[in-house]
């Protein structure tokens, strides 16, 4: 098989790991920021306050962009089945 075509292959599937975790770890590190900010004014400094908002922040970004994500990967997976055939002649 050419470089370039598992290249290009490889180099697609990391956009879409990048593109579909990306509202996930935004919405991460902005709740981490701000109750970080809360816990510096409060003078609190209890390392496990963060879990919880950060994990009911995440399940409600995955509970809103879910479709949208397995969309991404669907139609990437599809792709690639679909030309399963034009990669194995080329070898």
């Amino acid at each position: 098989m050419n470089e370039q075509i598992i290249i290009d292959i490889v180099r697609q599937a990391l956009w879409i790991v990048i593109k579909v975790s990306f509202p996930i770890l935004i919405v991460s590190m902005v709740i981490g920021l701000i109750i970080s900010v809360l816990q510096t004014v409060t003078s609190i400094q209890e390392q496990t306050l963060t879990f919880v908002p950060k994990l009911i922040g995440i399940f409600l970004v995955i509970m809103i962009s879910g479709n949208w994500i397995m969309t991404e990967v669907r139609n990437f997976a599809m792709e690639l089945y679909s030309n399963f055939g034009y990669y194995i002649d080329l070898l």
